[in-house]
């Protein structure tokens, strides 16, 4: 049960109505796309789509040459790898949520003055233009600051300390923070994004 279970957490990736890589989630929630409706599983060999059961035929079909599947009490399934949507609803334009994650992912846990890479640990967020001088909580005046670049900075703005950024700060696009880290990627998946497209730099 445990293996099935770690299993389920396994990650697939996600293809909008036009077939391009929107998202990744897990083999479970996935599986509930698929049982909804909202999505059809794709054999990335053949790019064949299934619904569920046409999948659970196909999966009855293989398990005889030793692939492992995912049993339930109704159903015998291989884990999917890609699905598709139904519908496609504008995930790929969808916001980014201004978060401390997601400010983290932009500035690729890099310090925004120096360029040190101390770890998370080490990483504060700074305001460039001090909230106590008016500045705001926002993309574009937050970036990574390492400890000792946000000690001398402090309460100060660029000018008075005589700081630079190293690039300007701005909202970055959901695609730009949809990198898969290579323990997750599958070979399967190389028939539907390319490196360019989930490795793009923030500055172009």
């Amino acid at each position: 049960m445990v293996a099935i279970a770690n299993r389920l957490k396994d990650p697939v990736l996600i293809l909008n109505k036009n077939w391009q890589p929107v998202q990744i989630t897990t083999i479970k929630e996935a599986i509930c796309l698929v049982a909804k409706g909202s999505a059809r599983i794709i054999e990335p060999k053949t790019f064949e789509v299934y619904d569920l059961l046409s999948w659970a035929d196909a999966s009855k079909a293989k398990a005889h040459f030793g692939d492992a599947v995912i049993r339930s009490p109704h159903l015998v399934l291989l884990p999917p790898e890609v699905v598709v949507l139904s519908k496609y609803d504008g995930m790929a334009e969808r916001s980014v949520v201004f978060s401390r994650k997601n400010i983290f992912k932009r500035d690729r846990y890099t310090c925004g003055y120096c360029g040190a890479q101390p770890g998370p640990e080490s990483l504060t967020i700074d305001h460039i233009k001090p909230r106590s001088k008016g500045g705001t909580s926002t993309w574009d005046n937050c970036v990574l600051a390492c400890l000792e670049c946000n000690k001398k900075k402090a309460d100060r703005s660029l000018t008075e300390t005589g700081m630079r950024l190293r690039k300007t700060p701005k909202k970055p696009s959901w695609k730009s923070l949809v990198q898969i880290p290579p323990r997750l990627r599958r070979e399967s998946w190389e028939n539907f994004i390319s490196r360019a497209y989930w490795e793009v730099g923030l500055e172009s």
